[in-house]
Parts: C-alpha cells; sequence; structure tokens
C-alpha cells in the first residue's frame, strides 16, 4: 500500500487549518462539531477532540477543517491531527458511528419561518448562496447555511472556519451582503446567526 498524502491548507481564521486527505469526505452536505458531545457522532471528530486542544471539527466535501483554542499553537498539535486523520482514512473505517445523521440538516428550530409571500425571493438568495457563496467559503474550510429572511434581512449560520473567523464579519458585511443586495434588491441587511 502507497503512503497517503494529507495536505494542510491556511485558512483565514488562523485557529483553524485545513486538511485534505485527497478523497471524498462527505458524499454529500457538511457536517459541522463545536464540542466533543457532538463529536461523538463521528469516530474521527471524537478523536480529533480527544487531543484537547481542538474546539471544532468541520466535515466539507473533499476536507476536514480543525480549530483549535485560543493558546494552543498548531506547530504542537498538527502532527497528532494529521495521524489521526491519515489512521482515519487509511483504517477506511466509516465517518459516522451507524446510528448518527451524516450531514447538517438544519433544525427547524434555529431557522426563522419564512412568510411564503417571500418564496421567490428566497429561492434567489438561496440559489446565490449556493452557487457563488458556499464554493468560495469550502476554499476558507468551512460553510454558510441559509437561516432565515425576514423583512428585508436574511440570516445565515456560519460553520467551520468561518465560525469565528476574525474576518467572518468583513466577509459578511462587504462581501456576501454586497453581492445579495446587488442580485436580490430587497435584501437590507446579512446577519449571522
Amino acid at each position: 500500500m502507497r503512503p497517503m498524502l494529507i495536505e494542510t491548507e491556511s485558512t483565514p481564521n488562523p485557529a483553524t487549518l485545513k486538511f485534505l486527505p485527497g478523497r471524498a469526505v462527505m458524499e454529500t452536505g457538511t457536517r459541522d462539531f463545536a464540542s466533543p458531545e457532538e463529536a461523538e457522532a463521528s469516530p474521527l471528530a471524537s478523536a480529533l477532540f480527544s487531543l484537547g486542544d481542538v474546539t471544532g471539527v468541520f466535515f466539507g466535501r473533499e476536507f476536514v477543517s480543525v480549530t483549535i483554542a485560543p493558546g494552543a499553537e498548531w506547530a504542537d498539535l498538527k502532527p497528532d491531527v494529521l495521524g489521526i486523520v491519515m489512521d482515519h482514512f487509511l483504517a477506511g473505517v466509516p465517518l459516522f458511528n451507524a446510528a448518527s445523521a451524516g450531514f447538517s440538516v438544519p433544525a427547524e428550530d434555529e431557522g426563522f419561518a419564512d412568510d411564503p409571500a417571500d418564496a421567490d425571493i428566497i429561492d434567489q438568495i438561496k440559489e446565490l448562496i449556493e452557487t457563488r457563496v458556499r464554493p468560495a467559503v469550502a476554499n476558507d474550510g468551512g460553510d454558510i447555511v441559509y437561516r432565515g429572511f425576514d423583512k428585508g434581512n436574511v440570516y445565515l449560520k456560519m460553520q467551520g472556519a468561518c465560525a469565528g473567523c476574525p474576518s467572518s464579519s468583513a466577509t459578511l458585511k462587504n462581501g456576501i451582503e454586497s453581492l445579495l443586495k446587488h442580485y436580490v434588491p430587497e435584501v437590507t441587511a446579512v446577519h449571522a446567526v
């Protein structure tokens, strides 16, 4: 068996690194783990949280983003994270335990009750997020999920490297808000939830 090469990429969030195993991580959807309890659904996420200084794990289509605690150093943790990711993919074990869902599905209570009268606007917003925004933030090791539209305000949830990134508010306001306002004049503001 030939050795596996896992590439790493920095993200705009200095606490988060992207690990690319050179194969699909998630076939569909994404999954965000913000605590060791949430990570119990995945042997890989659990192993990463077991390092102690890991505060977030995010599975994208072809990458795993790992976020470390303030004060922790990537120089100390990177070899351990690489070892865990490599061991997982070489062993061929499933990404999730049998009883857990493999992709993120917005919980009904997390979103806003969209007004059916806004259906066309919401479809435009979702299409722009899916085709223009999500691919760009995936390159940075994260994801953005639509959560609602109300009276001109768009609510989005940031995940992976995007959550807690120092530049995420600038990305949200200068990039995503400008894009949505340009194509959907009904949009007046974008907010993170």
